[in-house]
């Protein structure tokens, strides 16, 4: 009971942080990201074998120089460190399918770290002001289906679930659970369409199909470095949940894919 209290209470707070920060302005929800990025780098770090304070410093360019200049430097840094970002990720779930340990040398520590990680974490924050006019219900869209997506899983998973997924990486996710998931982000999508007038209801549903493939691929991928790592969870900071790196795993890989999204919806007729 006090293990559920305290989980609870844990959940509450983080989910608290991140609703207040995403509606108060988009300069809150860049300062709490901002912070949670710094975390979930050390998180990482741990995971893969790392120690490289290098690596605080090109989060904050990154981070600083995106946010800033995302219009003026769309060309020259946005757009070629998008597609360094979706081919590594790419790479990541080839490895994932493909092979039983994820190689991690020591350069592609910090290719993975770079492009995957840090590049990630810089374009959630983008996406809520893709078109230069911060919208919330974007991004707070984006975590509801990523919510309902594990949340459903889960529990279609639990009762129904009879064919695994991806056995060897995550023992309980199997393929009725994925379905289930699916089917219900895609409801959660239709809802925020109809419910916030923000986008279309086809848009809202190509994102619900972003957010629930790449966020479950994005689980799996960190279930695999967690699993690599023999250890449970990425950090301890959030009491009967584990770390930030844990709750943000599958927004973090699919927030480029989103984001790609969201710049042909702006710049393709």
């Amino acid at each position: 009971m006090k293990e559920l209290l305290t989980r609870g209470l844990s959940g509450f707070l983080y989910v608290s942080i991140l609703l207040v920060s995403i509606f108060v302005s988009r300069y809150t929800f860049v300062g709490v990201f901002f912070i949670f990025g710094i975390i979930s780098i050390y998180e990482f770090q741990k995971l893969i074998h790392l120690t490289n304070k290098r690596l605080y410093i090109i989060f904050v360019l990154f981070f600083v120089i995106l946010n800033l200049y995302h219009e003026e430097l769309y060309l020259y840094a946005v757009l070629p460190i998008l597609v360094l970002t979706i081919i590594t990720e790419i790479f990541l779930v080839k490895d994932l399918v493909t092979i039983r340990i994820i190689p991690m040398f020591e350069k592609r520590k910090y290719r993975t770290s770079i492009f995957y990680l840090i590049s990630s974490i810089v374009f959630l924050t983008l996406i809520p002001n893709y078109d230069g006019d911060y919208n919330p219900y974007i991004i707070l869209g984006a975590f509801l289906i990523t919510w309902a997506n594990d949340t459903f899983a889960y529990l279609v998973g639990k009762n129904f679930g009879k064919h695994k997924l991806l056995e060897r990486i995550s023992p309980k996710k199997t393929i009725e659970g994925f379905v289930g998931g699916f089917i219900f982000s895609m409801i959660t999508g239709y809802l925020i369409a109809i419910l916030s007038d923000s986008l279309s209801i086809t848009i809202w549903l190509i994102i619900s199909i972003i957010m629930s493939i790449f966020g479950t691929l994005g689980d799996l991928i960190q279930s695999k470095f967690k699993r690599q790592a023999g250890v449970k969870d990425s950090g301890t900071i959030m009491p009967g949940h584990g770390g930030i790196y844990d709750r943000l795993d599958s927004v973090i890989f699919a927030s480029p894919f989103l984001y790609a999204f969201l710049q042909i919806l702006k710049y393709v007729p």
